[in-house]
């Protein structure tokens, strides 16, 4: 099938598709729109982000919906806000010539009184967030009764974002013999339990592999210390001057502080993460989409509504907890038959992970150095160059045109140019000499083989320039190694990878970090009280992880086991223990200054930069103290 006709839709659609600018279906349209059309079952679709799935599944529902009738006949269920209005808006685009057909958008941070009363206007279709839509549905605002097709769409997201119970509870007011059609982009166990549960022997279609990354993408790794991820993403944007990226950071905190660094470094950035108002989340979005950020550092879960065309790279600076996550990370770029770049920064800890990702999406990575300085500035001029070569003149300068030749009148046209490209050049060449190379080689052995699921590369007691701790809280405090390694920097104000190695035992667990940290680690915890009981640390004193204060009280030799060891202070539960910290780390230490420099004005509001649309080299700037 080549066209949208040989698929089975009828005039009012094609019609849109013409509109919009639709020319061939994509894959997962070629495969699931004639067996929508053509029968009353149950689906299962895989395909990427980007893939066109909206299509997929709205061109066949609207064709098959009563659009005389104002009953509810669709449902579809979609992870985020930003998202549920992206499918509304297509979906109203799609049927722009359907006459009478109306479809309502449900969701958190607006008023459900207004949502309530478009849905009793007569609203066909309902596109829907789970938490709004059981809200509604238990006040009553909301019939689903009679719906003949349920979608899930990005079914995955949304139970990886803790829907399951919400889904559970919407689909159990819904008729039985509906048809139901989920689309993911991958395929974990979750997603088959409830394909289980609420499917009736579902049509299975996929594109590609499961869990497959889209050939558009190509998928690239830089190795760099933890300590200088953030100046290797600055080199990464500055060797890329037109680069338009999602930037993804694993939590909140490190989203916006990322982001405030790169907008005091004169980037234009913006951050997006689930403490912004919905007000401010569509200010960044707005401002996103419109080219006014070129770095948007978000967070997996506010990213699962950006749905943007001309992403250039997606830029992982710290790896997701769960590995498939990744899929729908580099799933942002390489959208609409593009091509795109999923970079990845990693340390020597994480570097094995490269290869579990590779086995999920079935690609390979490329290693990467980051681009030493007089790389950057050959980019950076040549850049320049080609903005003046393909510049439009303006007619009115030429009222200038003679007294800018009197001042050059004796300039070579060699020398002019020199002098011209100069000015920007010398700042990039000023900030860039005799700058490090970022890059580390590859320590031997690390040949990425194999996946222990945490804190890879590093030797587990003292063969490296680490030290090894011993801390007398473990699962009995309710921690396991996430946790507890997220508690630790937290209160110690580190990086992410600058605590790695963690060990968690019943009463007690190990961990890492850099020698180098030794001292403040060791002078944090002296004395140290939670909630009224003391915290040790002590650094092990061998690979086993047998503490000195263990041997002293063994007589020397191997480990005590757990019920050997008495702690000081009275032991708590896991619930009275476990916290964020007793320091709030961004209001107690002064804030890294950037190490870029040269002028820019910049507007701070809701985290947004905006360009200032010149042609000049877009980076590096100094930070302002």
């Amino acid at each position: 099938m080549n066209t949208f006709q040989d698929l089975g839709l009828n005039d009012d659609l094609l019609r849109a598709i013409t509109d919009i600018g639709f020319i061939t279906p994509s894959d997962v349209q070629a495969k699931a729109i004639p067996i929508l059309l053509e029968q009353d079952t149950d689906l299962v679709a895989l395909a990427q982000t980007g893939t066109g799935k909206t299509a997929a599944f709205g061109f066949p529902m609207l064709q098959k919906i009563n659009i005389e009738s104002r009953t509810t006949q669709g449902l579809i269920l979609s992870p985020t806000r930003e998202l549920c209005l992206q499918i509304t808006n297509e979906l109203k685009n799609y049927g722009k010539y359907c006459k009478g057909f109306n479809v309502a958008a449900i969701y958190g941070g607006a008023s459900i009184s207004d949502q309530a009363r478009e849905v009793k206007r007569g609203a066909q279709i309902i596109v829907a967030t789970p938490g709004r839509m059981k809200d509604m549905i238990n006040r009553n605002m909301v019939d689903i009764s009679k719906i003949e097709y349920a979608v899930l769409d990005e079914a995955d997201e949304m139970l990886n974002m803790g829907f399951y119970e919400d889904i559970t509870d919407i689909l159990s007011h819904s008729p039985k013999d509906k048809n139901t059609w989920l689309f993911s982009a991958t395929m974990p166990k979750e997603v088959s339990n409830i394909a289980k549960k609420f499917m009736n022997s579902p049509v299975e279609i996929t594109v590609g592999n499961k869990n497959e990354s889209t050939n558009q993408v190509s998928h690239e790794y830089y190795l760099v210390n933890s300590r200088d991820r953030y100046q290797a993403l600055k080199r990464l944007a500055d060797a890329n001057p037109d680069i338009f990226s999602v930037i993804f950071c694993r939590t909140k905190r490190d989203t916006q502080k990322v982001a405030e660094q790169l907008i005091e470094d004169g980037y234009s950035a913006g951050a997006l993460h689930g403490d912004l108002s919905q007000n401010q989340r569509d200010m960044v979005m707005n401002s996103f989409r419109k080219n006014q950020i070129q770095m948007l550092v978000a967070t997996d879960v506010a990213a699962r509504g950006i749905d943007v065309d001309n992403i250039t790279h997606v830029i992982n600076y710290q790896l997701p907890d769960e590995i498939e996550t990744y899929t729908h990370r580099s799933g942002r770029t390489g959208r609409a038959g593009k091509t795109g770049v999923s970079i990845v920064i990693v340390s020597k800890s994480e570097l094995r992970k490269i290869k579990s990702i590779e086995r999920i999406i079935n690609k390979s990575f490329v290693r990467k150095d980051i681009p030493d300085g007089m790389e950057i500035c050959e980019v950076q001029l040549m850049s320049l160059a080609n903005k003046i070569h393909t510049t439009e003149i303006n007619p009115e300068i030429e009222k200038y045109l003679t007294s800018i030749n009197e001042l050059f009148e004796d300039t070579s046209k060699d020398e002019l140019i020199q002098k011209f490209f100069s000015v920007e050049f010398t700042r990039f060449f000023n900030y860039y000499n005799k700058s490090k190379n970022l890059s580390v080689p590859e320590s031997r052995g690390s040949d990425r083989d194999g996946d222990s699921g945490r804190d890879f590369g590093r030797s587990f007691g003292g063969n490296d320039d680490s030290s090894r701790y011993f801390i007398n809280v473990g699962k009995k405090d309710g921690y396991d190694w996430m946790s507890l390694k997220d508690f630790l920097k937290e209160i110690l104000e580190l990086g992410r990878d600058d605590v790695f190695k963690v060990d968690v035992k019943d009463s007690f667990s190990f961990f890492n970090t850099e020698k180098g940290l030794q001292e403040k680690v060791l002078a944090f915890f002296n004395d140290y009280k939670h909630n009224g009981r003391f915290v040790n640390v002590e650094v092990s004193q061998d690979q086993g992880g047998a503490t000195s204060r263990n041997k002293r009280r063994s007589g020397g030799g191997g480990r005590r086991s757990d019920g050997d060891f008495k702690p000081r202070g009275e032991r708590r539960s896991g619930g009275d223990f476990k916290s964020s910290g007793r320091r709030s780390s961004d209001a107690s230490r002064p804030r890294r200054s950037g190490d870029s420099s040269g002028p820019n004005r910049r507007d701070r509001r809701a985290g947004v930069a905006e360009k200032s649309g010149e042609a000049s080299f877009s980076r590096p700037r100094q930070s302002r103290r």
